[in-house]
């Protein structure tokens, strides 16, 4: 006797199938952006992406294009990651040590604008400051966390990456030799 497969496992077996395939697109789409690294290994160095962003806490906007000619750590921080206070003060002192040939440039995110000033108060911060309120420098960056610092070159391209606290050694490996 030959058997006829009911509509509703086919259906269920359906609908299965169409979670796993949404699931799988999903993961791939939210791979972060490596490409950077990616370049580096291979020797090349890639094109940092334009940013143009509010000025923390005022209303001009700057943008990464403003100091083409320039070496520029460009640091994503936020006030309430405990790494980014740890680093906060070496970034300070290297922006005086940059001065004329080069700039740390922050990019806030994920945080309450006055919770980011306080912070820059709290460890006299001198570098400019942007205002990522959208996370879209944050997402043209790959930015998977807080902090992460690029070293950008004077040509505008990206000479180093840092995921995690940037230190001296750091510092002095990957922006010195630029200035």
């Amino acid at each position: 006797m030959r058997r006829v497969l009911s509509p509703v496992p086919i259906a269920v077996i359906c609908v299965l199938v169409a979670l796993v395939a949404l699931l799988a697109y999903g993961l791939a789409q939210n791979e972060p952006d490596m490409s950077a690294e990616k370049s580096l290994q291979s020797g090349e160095r890639k094109e940092a992406p334009a940013v143009e962003l509010p000025v923390l806490g005022g209303s001009a906007t700057s943008s990464l294009a403003d100091y083409r000619g320039q070496v520029v750590v460009l640091n994503f921080w936020a006030s309430w990651c405990t790494p980014c206070r740890s680093e906060s003060p070496l970034l300070e002192r290297w922006h005086g040590r940059m001065k004329g040939s080069g700039t740390i440039l922050g990019i806030d995110g994920n945080d309450v604008t006055s919770d980011a000033q306080d912070f820059i108060r709290k460890y006299r911060l001198s570098y400019p400051m942007l205002r990522d309120r959208d996370g879209d420098a944050s997402s043209d960056y790959g930015v998977l966390g807080y902090p992460e610092t690029f070293v950008i070159d004077r040509q505008g391209r990206i000479a180093a990456v840092q995921r995690g606290p940037v230190d001296e050694t750091f510092m002095k490996t990957n922006v010195e030799p630029l200035l």
